[in-house]
């Protein structure tokens, strides 16, 4: 089962009506977790490689360059166009842990801005837990975005992205060999 939990900023629900909407977008994210039968170790060799994420669906193809050192670089090329570049901001082979930013997208690929990331696996025995947590700004950063660019929008996307990436790791991970 995977789990949602939404973090939203919501101080600007209790400002009158004009100074909320003088507010502009809030910080947005979210945390999606799902539990494997397979080893953290396991998992981890299946998504700790900066440079590879194979793993996801959605991807196409992942070029880069700097390995798994803060700083290292990668495009990923998603299947149907679009592509997105980012940015690992840390590696923590031995805790599991990685964190990275989103350093170019179009938000028609994905309507976000200013995202950043954290995908890590902790476990004991023969079980673990994936978790990707996120923290995002919508893809329109002035008030009254186009549908297509608001909060909810944001949102949606980023738990589709997160929903088929941890299935996928899940999958990968429980399966013989």
């Amino acid at each position: 089962m995977i789990r949602f939990v939404a973090l939203t900023v919501a101080a600007a629900a209790s400002l009158p009506p004009a100074a909320a909407e003088a507010q502009g977008p809030s910080r947005e994210g979210g945390s999606k977790s799902v539990e494997t039968n397979a080893p953290a170790d396991k998992v981890w060799k299946i998504i700790g490689n900066f440079q590879d994420m194979s793993w996801h669906p959605a991807v196409e193809k992942t070029e880069g360059t700097g390995g798994n050192d803060a700083g290292a670089k990668r495009t990923l090329t998603l299947k149907g166009g679009g592509k997105i570049e980012e940015s690992l901001t840390k590696h923590d082979a031995a805790g599991y842990s990685l964190a990275y930013e989103i350093t170019n997208v179009d938000v028609k690929v994905l309507p976000v801005t200013n995202y950043s990331s954290t995908l890590s696996v902790s476990g004991e025995g023969g079980k673990s837990t994936i978790t990707w947590r996120g923290a995002f700004y919508r893809g329109f950063m002035n008030n009254d975005p186009p549908p297509e660019l608001n909060d909810e929008a944001a949102v949606k996307a980023v738990s589709g992205v997160y929903d088929g990436g941890l299935a996928a790791v899940k999958k990968a991970a429980e399966a013989g060999g």
